[in-house]
């Protein structure tokens, strides 16, 4: 080993190339990582398209199955279609009540615009005052005639009957 040292010492390479081969072994890896995320990027970005293109094809009839287990199979098959459309439809009614919920939201955005401008406007358009309605018209009573009973002449008795006539005063 000290030949070795001795010898790269002692010959016209500059320094730099005197080190040890490692350097060169850090650069090959840092190059291939490199490349590698470049790779994993790449595909990342075009997953979609991957998924997109690639056709979805019904696996075939498994030779092996019975015919009761490749009739239970074909059942699951389409329970699952029927399923996806179910979940379609559902999408779509969900679709189609948040568009529903966005136009009343904006409704009700403009309606509070409207009734902050309205408390907002200046007071110089007062709001006329309701119209009265017209006084009524005075309801005649019809009068009543209080009635006094006649004044007895002569004496009268406390409860209000006539007393009878004193006989001296007639004659007299």
């Amino acid at each position: 080993m000290v030949n070795v040292i001795d010898q790269a010492n002692a010959s016209e390479l500059p320094p730099v190339l005197h080190k040890s081969p490692r350097r060169f072994s850090w650069i090959l890896a840092l190059v291939v990582s490199i490349s590698l995320c470049a790779g994993a990027a790449y595909d990342w970005t075009n997953i979609e398209t991957v998924f997109v293109t690639s056709p979805a094809r019904e696996p075939g009839p498994v030779l092996g199955l019975s015919p009761e287990d490749r009739e239970a199979l074909s059942e699951v098959r389409s329970g699952q279609r029927q399923a996806i459309d179910e979940i379609a439809e559902l999408n779509r009614n969900v679709g189609a009540q948040q568009a529903d919920l966005k136009r009343m939201a904006d409704q009700i955005e403009a309606l509070t615009a409207k009734i902050v401008s309205l408390q907002n406007s200046p007071a110089a358009m007062p709001v006329p005052p309701a119209p009265s309605p017209p006084p009524p018209h005075p309801v005649l009573k019809p009068a009543k005639r209080t009635i006094q009973p006649s004044k007895s002449e002569g004496p009268v008795s406390v409860g209000g009957a006539p007393l009878p006539a004193e006989p001296d005063s007639d004659q007299r």
